[in-house]
């Protein structure tokens, strides 16, 4: 399978091209604006698994002038795609009265602009029967918990949510299939930012590999979704 993963240089996108790596018939194109971290990746999953196939592939997704181009970009890579998961995420932790108009712009546009864009973007790859699979947020699902400084973050993964809906009626004449998992508390840079001094419930090795079969099998009963993937609340 053809799978492209954003957010791929750390955390839970890091793990997720490590597990799906180890699939020699999957070819990885690991998407971060972090260049150096997407080598280190690709070295560490050929060290791994020598029959590998991770492309790095480096591109900041707020860089939305060039989301045109990145089509024949990818085609030097793969001519289509079995699955698109868009894992990047942005998290600032701050006051909602203090929060300014450059933070949420950098936060919706991670979190909302660049799923909504890239996919639109991608669509001439997408094969039919293609899994795009949204990473949200179990604070985004209404009537759970909300805490204070995460505004943007959490109204951002909500209209995540609500695209998934949408995009899984939209597409459906291509045969595309659209999911969201929302996600409880995974350790990882951003959960440590959000709540210092909080443990999770699991940890990112675990909620990839949930992903990763999700990703693999989770369109063949499921469309337009968005499942709370939560031990507990934080």
């Amino acid at each position: 399978m053809n799978i492209i993963i954003t957010g791929a240089g750390r955390g839970i996108g890091s793990e997720l091209v490590k597990i799906l790596a180890r699939h020699k018939q999957n070819q990885i194109i690991a998407v971060s604006r972090n260049g150096k971290a997407l080598k280190e990746l690709q070295a560490e999953c050929i060290k791994l698994y020598p029959d590998t196939k991770v492309i790095p592939y480096e591109f900041d997704l707020n860089q939305f002038e060039f989301y045109p181009f990145i089509v024949q970009r990818l085609e030097t890579f793969i001519h289509k795609c079995d699955i698109l998961i868009h894992n990047a995420g942005r998290l600032i932790n701050k006051p909602y009265e203090k929060f300014e108009l450059s933070d949420f712009d950098e936060t919706v546009n991670v979190n909302f602009k660049a799923p909504f864009f890239l996919t639109q973007a991608l669509l001439p790859i997408l094969n039919r029967g293609a899994h795009v699979v949204n990473i949200g947020s179990y604070g985004g699902v209404p009537a759970t918990r909300k805490f204070p400084g995460l505004a943007a973050y959490t109204s951002s993964k909500g209209a995540l949510h609500i695209l998934t809906e949408i995009l899984a009626t939209e597409l459906a004449g291509l045969e595309i299939k659209v999911n969201c998992l929302a996600l409880g508390s995974v350790q990882t840079e951003m959960f440590t930012r959000a709540f210092p001094g909080q443990r999770a419930a699991l940890n990112t090795s675990q909620m990839a590999q949930f992903i990763a079969d999700f990703a693999i099998t989770g369109h063949k009963t499921m469309n337009g979704q968005v499942i709370p993937v939560a031990l507990a609340e934080i």
